[in-house]
């Protein structure tokens, strides 16, 4: 009778975690993806576009072709995984790829930047932990009866942040020119912000507030373009609003107050801001 328990309870656990040997195989594919990349030398390939005022120049290495392919292999490998979730049944699971996805496509920026060496190991060994920790949360948040619901739910919105601070401080330490880094700040706001917002345990997808925010965050990164700040300053110059746009969403989607709403979102802007000024 104790063993029969012990069975059902040992099922319900594992109800709401990965299989073992599924999420160990994705970790360890997109890793070795991103290691290939220091294992395997290639010659840079430069695309360029010339047109009448216009000149368009983008290095290609094996770098840039192995983190969209650690991307794709982390899009079909989470469908993989979370297709073996009870709770999931016929819905989609396609809110549930947008973070990993994002997440292997964003730490391979700064790993390519890295030098040889015991940085390089130091965020190889970081970014697989973080890629774990989002694999993780992204599978339990499928049931939102599950008992560490809210722990994933608060973890993957954290991850989701850190992840556009690594972007946004990483585009600026690359010295990426404003024409690539305006839509790319764009497109990963929209989709942070979008998934943020989906986590509240309902089926709503707020567009129209996921587009506003990246909007903001887009139109924010091109006036500071040109700023003398550090790629750490201006990571949190945009992290701040995004977090508070995406707050005061939320705060509204609940029928919070008005002057309640924004009261929040104003600190965590000046906190930010102030925080970008010291600093220096």
């Amino acid at each position: 009778m104790r063993s029969r328990r012990y069975n059902l309870r040992m099922q319900e656990n594992r109800s709401y975690l990965p299989s073992t040997n599924r999420a160990g195989m994705l970790i360890a594919s997109v890793l070795l993806a991103f290691a290939l990349t220091r294992l395997v030398q290639s010659p840079r390939f430069t695309l360029t576009i010339t047109l009448p005022g216009f000149y368009f120049a983008y290095p290609l290495t094996l770098g840039t072709a192995m983190t969209i392919l650690a991307a794709a292999l982390t899009a079909t490998g989470m469908d993989w995984l979370t297709r073996d979730h009870p709770a999931l049944g016929q819905k989609p699971n396609i809110e549930h790829l947008m973070i990993p996805t994002l997440t292997t496509f964003v730490v391979g920026a700064p790993l390519s930047l890295l030098s040889n060496g015991t940085a390089w190991w130091i965020g190889f060994g970081l970014s697989a932990i973080l890629l774990s920790s989002v694999f993780l949360a992204e599978y339990i948040t499928i049931d939102a009866s599950a008992p560490p619901y809210a722990f994933a739910r608060a973890g993957l919105t954290a991850l989701a942040y850190a992840l556009f601070l690594i972007l946004a401080t990483s585009l600026r330490f690359s010295g990426a020119r404003m024409f690539l880094l305006v839509p790319i700040i764009f497109i990963v706001a929209a989709l942070i912000s979008l998934r943020i917002l989906h986590l509240d345990g309902t089926d709503r997808w707020d567009f129209p507030w996921a587009l506003g925010i990246a909007f903001v965050c887009a139109q924010i990164s091109a006036g500071l373009h040109y700023w003398p700040l550090t790629p750490i300053q201006f990571g949190l110059a945009l992290t701040g609003p995004l977090y508070a746009l995406t707050m005061l969403s939320a705060s509204l989607a609940e029928n919070t107050p008005l002057r309640r709403a924004v009261l929040g979102p104003i600190i965590i802007v000046g906190l930010a801001w102030v925080s970008v000024i010291f600093l220096r």
